[in-house]
């Protein structure tokens, strides 16, 4: 057992009791598998800004923020003080109400390719109707997804998600599944095409996120290529911006790189802190789930929001959120470019300079660290990352190492906010030096 493994468990006795009873009554103790890492996951109690608070009483700047949605930190006073005003009037209500009438105009004024939207409370249900309605508007199978792409654990994009790559992401999926999602490796221009090209008599769309997994940046052209090249072949371009929407501007991957995808899904930094999921594009497509229209049942696509969707709370805080972003939007985007860059460049340097092998890499507030194999690794897409870096030094080492100078990152790094400060950024780079010192000897 490593220094730094005994050095957590010394620290997190509440955590490791938690965890030890959590597995009697939730299989591997966890009901989100990321939220698993060893000896055992941090269980928190509290929240505030750029904070988190665990049961031992331990506090860590937070790189995750909740799954990357709090742009503006954990509890930001004016969404907490609107929802204290409004949660007197009641949760969930499950009928229409003007509040999602107004978030929606919002959305459709400021997302580039928003002409229509439906609301539900995750992204996983998001990008699942994306997919069903680019097959129902195409009238065609196949879609094709970036290896190592994460939409969500549904049926349809459950392939190819995890090494080893040509084994089925699950059991209990159909034998079916692999036959009509196809993958391509992101940046890889030339391949991406060959793709489109060979599956294009019955290619539906694709779908993919604007920056790569673990926050790797697009070459230049790559996601214009295939955006172009899908819908000349008639399929639809899906952008997912699940995690990108309203973080890397207002308008997000598709403002980024001038992209007019024909749908797109968010959630995460929209959903102000509450749980929201969102479908949105052009109107001939998104009208084929209307309750109006008067098409077949065979040629309209069922899209239920869920029990939950519409929420006052979800819709108020979005809206709000929302609005806030774009109002500000000339101050808060270059402050969190900054930070992102800031906090880039000092941790690759803290690595770099005490002899470890690293890079650290991203797109605005996101970032990610991993550890090449060699000098001349090259990392373009998810593939290099597992074949070219030590995974295990990163989502062990790295990670625990950090808890224990009080930073929770996911991914080697994870997202900073507006309620970070230069006091947290530079406790971020101080730490990754420490925990290189204890590293060194390895690389």
């Amino acid at each position: 057992m490593g220094d730094y493994v005994k050095e957590y468990l010394a620290r997190t006795p509440g955590s490791k009791n938690l965890f030890e009873r959590a597995e009697k009554v939730i299989p591997g103790g966890v009901c989100h598998g990321p939220r698993y890492f060893a000896p055992h996951p941090l269980y928190i109690n509290k929240t505030r800004g750029s904070k988190i608070y665990d049961v031992d009483g331990n506090e860590y700047v937070d790189l995750w923020m909740g799954h990357y949605s709090h742009i503006m930190g954990h509890q930001p006073e004016h969404i907490a003080r609107l929802l204290e005003e409004k949660i007197g009037d009641g949760t969930h209500w499950g009928i229409v109400n003007q509040y999602q009438v107004d978030f929606a105009e919002e959305i459709c004024r400021i997302v580039p390719c928003a002409e229509r939207v439906r609301f539900g409370v995750s992204g996983t249900e998001a990008t699942m109707y994306a997919v069903r309605l680019a097959r129902a508007y195409t009238g065609r199978n196949v879609i094709l997804k970036v290896r190592g792409g994460w939409h969500g654990p549904s049926t349809d994009l459950s392939v190819a998600v995890h090494s080893p790559m040509d084994v089925p992401e699950s059991a209990g999926l159909p034998p079916g599944v692999a036959e009509y999602t196809k993958t391509i490796s992101y940046n890889e221009t030339e391949q991406t095409l060959e793709m489109i090209g060979k599956y294009q008599s019955d290619l539906a769309g694709v779908i993919l996120e604007g920056v790569g997994q673990y926050f790797i940046p697009p070459e230049a052209g790559y996601l214009e290529a295939v955006q172009k090249a899908v819908q000349k072949a008639g399929g639809l371009f899906i952008l997912d911006e699940v995690i990108t929407g309203c973080r890397l501007g207002i308008t997000g991957a598709q403002g980024r790189y001038n992209l007019q995808p024909d749908l797109t899904t968010m959630g995460k930094v929209l959903g102000g802190g509450m749980n929201l999921g969102l479908v949105a594009g052009r109107r001939d497509i998104m009208d084929l789930s209307s309750a109006t229209s008067k098409l077949s049942k065979d040629k309209k696509v069922l899209m239920g929001g869920g029990t939950f969707s519409c929420m006052p709370p979800a819709m108020i805080t979005g809206r709000t959120m929302l609005k806030y972003l774009d109002d500000h939007k000339d101050e808060v985007y270059p402050v969190l470019e900054e930070k992102g860059k800031k906090v880039r460049e000092g941790v690759e340097q803290a690595l770099r300079s005490n002899n470890v092998r690293a890079n650290c890499f991203g797109v605005g507030s996101l970032f990610t660290t991993c550890f090449p194999n060699s000098d001349d690794s090259t990392i373009r897409n998810f593939e290099d990352v597992e074949i070219n870096s030590d995974m295990f030094k990163r989502e062990q080492e790295f990670r625990v190492g950090m808890l224990n100078k009080g930073v929770y990152t996911m991914y080697g790094g994870g997202a900073v906010s507006l309620a970070h400060t230069d006091e947290d950024i530079k406790r971020i780079i101080d730490a990754a030096e420490a925990v290189a010192h204890e590293m060194a000897d390895d690389f």
